[in-house]
């Protein structure tokens, strides 16, 4: 290849957000020009609304990354969306286990495409939480996540966004241990609390990676967004004001949220960018 030449990758952004107004798309379309411009790359993307439109992209593409997303993935069950949208991820999982196709194609699951990854791989026990998770929390990264190559460079714990009604609780160890998955983290420990951590980073198989926190979360975009009167009014009524201060606090910290969005999502695109590189020599 020559020096001038930028290798060109395209990319499906799958949306669940269903419509609603978000800052996770704008995030995930800056990660990759960001990464474009970084790398010498010529990467261009397509979205396609699951959720809205039934859209489902085809195996043209050569990275996919599925959105979080408003709402219950649990009464979505049997939906025409839905079922297409499983229909999909098995057909990628069955592309990549044909050795006949040497150019595999990587998949990263965000928050609510995360527990619909798990329910359709019967990961665990997928249910809605006692209370809303919403803010910056630590995440504990297991003896395999010390090992997951997206993971490179995040310290233990580190900090991510979380927001979130439902949780994955209840792994199923021998099916996990049986499709070859890995549980990479969990949540932070609450030993005064009786109740179960949830998982918060899956290995599905050797090219499905998902997360059910916000790799995807700039700090300057979700301090912006809290300190609107709106949203800065809600989660003081919710959670009180300490809460609120603690958010920005956080996201202000290079070593947190920061941190968290240069490596995760870049660590992953990178693996299969170079991945790819290398089934096409």
């Amino acid at each position: 290849m020559k020096r001038a030449e930028r290798q060109s990758i395209r990319i499906a952004i799958l949306d669940l957000y269903d419509g609603v107004a978000n800052q996770g798309m704008r995030c995930i379309r800056e990660i990759l020009n960001q990464f474009g411009d970084q790398h010498y790359l010529d990467i261009s993307w397509d979205e396609f609304e699951v959720r809205q439109k039934i859209e489902i992209p085809d195996f043209s593409y050569d990275i996919f990354i599925s959105t979080g997303g408003p709402g219950s993935p649990l009464e979505s069950e049997g939906t025409p969306w839905e079922k297409a949208y499983f229909n999909w991820v098995n057909s990628i999982e069955a592309w990549n286990r044909d050795e006949n196709n040497s150019q595999k194609k990587h998949v990263f699951f965000i928050c609510h495409s995360f527990q619909l990854a798990c329910r359709n791989f019967g990961i665990g026990n997928v249910c809605k939480r006692k209370s809303t998770a919403f803010g910056v929390f630590p995440i504990h990264l297991l003896t395999d996540g010390k090992d997951e190559i997206v993971f490179e460079g995040m310290k233990d714990p580190f900090y991510a966004v979380d927001s979130r009604d439902y949780q994955v609780i209840e792994p199923d160890h021998p099916l996990i241990s049986d499709r070859g998955a890995t549980i990479l983290a969990i949540e932070k420990e609450r030993p005064h609390i009786l109740l179960e951590r949830a998982i918060m980073a899956v290995r599905f198989n050797e090219f499905m990676i998902g997360t059910q926190f916000h790799p995807e979360a700039d700090a300057i975009g979700m301090s912006l967004h809290l300190q609107t009167e709106e949203k800065k009014q809600t989660v003081i009524e919710n959670y009180g004001e300490a809460k609120w201060t603690s958010m920005i606090e956080h996201l202000n910290d290079p070593d947190k949220i920061m941190f968290t969005y240069a490596h995760i999502l870049p660590n992953f695109l990178n693996i299969a960018i170079n991945q790819l590189q290398m089934a096409e020599v």
